[in-house]
């Protein structure tokens, strides 16, 4: 059975973490798997917008922790070969040029929480819940950490990845993490309808609009500017007399 199931409707390519017996915990295996088939379908010119979901009532556990026994200090190559891949597949969602909605339902911990808020657009469940328990763990949400402090104001961040505690939907969408809270039973529905409204938006602007968002975020003011003008004149360019 294929670790991530692949489904095209139309533009929109729908990307499933299919684990459901384990709720979609990140094994090496299936984090690799989907951070291939997200450059693959940013690679694809019939592929406009991708929407990430989990098969069955979770969304995503986060890491699996049955490969913790092998990431000890003794075996450093798989410890860095591990903490690589993680960290490439999250920086793989702001480098598309294609747009990303989330999906999210039942749980979405730790990796998964970081998943469900790596996309540009995320839709959640009503009776889903978001949060950053390895605290609790003796570990520390390192990794998630970095797009999570960019998302939502520093103390609401921070009371998170301390506390460890989940949130529901409601809590989160006032926080700014999810775009849209919807019945459980709606939630498939409402994300591929955001889908296929980003896919049917020109890929140039589309593409330009993305890089320009995930480089002014985190730019000075004038550099902000100067990076704006220099995508408006790219983009008068394109367009035709």
């Amino acid at each position: 059975m294929s670790l991530l199931l692949v489904e095209d409707r139309g533009a929109v390519r729908i990307l499933t973490l299919n684990r459901p017996e384990k709720r979609n915990a990140l094994n090496s295996d299936l984090t690799r798997a989907l951070l291939e088939a997200l450059r693959a379908a940013d690679r694809d010119e019939a592929v406009g917008s991708v929407v990430l979901a989990g098969a069955g009532q979770g969304f995503c556990a986060g890491a699996d922790l049955g490969e913790f026994k092998d990431l000890t200090p003794e075996n450093h190559d798989l410890v860095d070969a591990r903490a690589e891949l993680t960290m490439q597949l999250h920086l793989a969602f702001p480098k598309m040029a294609k747009p990303v909605v989330t999906a999210v339902q039942g749980a979405a911990m730790g990796g998964g929480a970081g998943l469900a808020i790596a996309g540009d657009l995320a839709v959640m469940a009503e009776g889903a819940k978001i949060g950053y328990p390895e605290t609790r763990h003796g570990i520390v949400a390192a990794i998630v950490m970095a797009n999570l402090s960019r998302q939502v104001g520093r103390k609401a961040a921070f009371e998170l990845v301390a506390l460890g505690e989940a949130i529901d939907a409601r809590q989160a969408l006032a926080l700014g993490m999810v775009n849209r809270v919807v019945p459980d039973a709606e939630l498939m529905q409402e994300a591929l309808a955001l889908a296929e409204k980003l896919a049917a938006v020109g890929r140039p602007a589309m593409a330009i609009t993305k890089r320009l968002f995930h480089e002014v975020a985190d730019l000075p003011l004038e550099r902000a500017l100067e990076r704006g003008r220099e995508a408006n004149q790219r983009m008068r360019a394109l367009r035709k007399p």
